[in-house]
């Protein structure tokens, strides 16, 4: 029998009187596109962060490559809900997604070229390679999204989260979006969050509501 990528096993988690979450389960196999949808304050981003191991659930328990969520992180990506930048922060596309190798262990060391042939190959997959030299506050919302999946998949990880990645764009831009999430789903299992269940719905292989 195949170990599952995800297992939730009957999690329940509250802040303060207020419960969140209650009895959920689920597993997830290699390469799922996941959608969790719902509505605004429904828990989704709470299911996201426990996963993560951001969060401990109150009851249950959560096995993430068959370990605890937070001995996988360094096997997992994740793009929170999107960010505004500095348009005048002096930092380009490339070096943007390079911090996305950085760990706590080597903080101080450069950049060298391995580090580099994987970021160009991270922004190839997202078809930003032409923008690489750009500064970042020159990008479209489209384009800055497509730099942090970019900063996300650049250490090659099994599993990718995202935190409503389409809620500050466009409907085109928003497709075109969650076309590149379905062919980065063929490499590593892929789980969203959004409320927008229709298009969701389109493109993923399982729903969690």
């Amino acid at each position: 029998m195949t170990t599952p990528v995800i297992a939730v096993h009957k999690v329940s988690k509250s802040f303060g009187p207020t419960l969140v979450l209650e009895d959920v389960s689920f597993e997830l196999g290699h390469k799922a596109f996941l959608g969790i949808i719902g509505p605004n304050g429904g828990g989704k981003t709470v299911l996201l962060k426990l996963m993560l191991g951001l969060l401990r659930p109150d009851k249950g328990d959560i096995r993430v490559l068959d370990a605890a969520p937070a001995k996988a992180r360094g096997k997992v990506g994740y793009v929170p809900q999107f960010a505004h930048f500095d348009a005048t922060f002096p930092i380009n596309v490339m070096d943007a997604v390079l911090t996305g190798r950085l760990r706590r262990e080597r903080m101080l060391r450069r950049y060298d070229k391995s580090d580099r042939d994987r970021a160009h190959g991270a922004l190839e997959r997202v078809g930003l390679v032409d923008v690489e030299s750009r500064q970042i506050g020159q990008l479209s919302g489209g384009q800055l999204q497509r730099v942090m999946i970019a900063r996300a998949i650049v250490t090659e990880p099994e599993i990718l989260f995202l935190d409503e990645p389409t809620a500050s764009l466009d409907p085109e831009v928003g497709h075109n979006m969650y076309e590149l999430l379905a062919r980065l789903s063929k490499r590593m299992t892929v789980i969203i969050v959004s409320h927008d269940v229709g298009v969701v719905s389109t493109h993923v292989t399982a729903v969690a509501c």
